[in-house]
């Protein structure tokens, strides 16, 4: 189990959290958002198991909350592998059928 990137997978090999401007060396994305955090959980009111924290609307953003903990996780892979992006490329690959190119 890491601390890694939510994004690329660059592991964080320090034992304090990052800081709040602290961004990932090799995808440039913030590191202290709530998409690295062990609270963050899709299915829970506010998608955040800390029932103290107050809502963070765009989970991909520096936060400033006070509960923020780095998760550590095996690092599962590129988001293209059978999650967002892939719909994202199956939907251009359509619209591309559609206008001929």
């Amino acid at each position: 189990m890491t601390r890694h990137c939510y994004q690329c997978g660059w592991v964080f090999g320090r034992d304090d959290q990052p800081g709040r401007s602290e961004t990932c060396p090799q995808c440039r994305v913030d590191l202290r958002v709530c998409l690295n955090c062990t609270h963050h959980d899709r299915r829970a009111a506010h998608q955040c198991r800390e029932r103290r924290a107050e809502p963070v609307y765009d989970k991909q953003l520096a936060t400033y909350c006070e509960y923020f903990e780095l998760i550590r996780k095996e690092w599962a892979g590129a988001p293209t592998e059978g999650g967002a992006a892939s719909r994202e490329q199956s939907a251009r690959d359509a619209l591309k059928r559609l206008l001929g190119d």
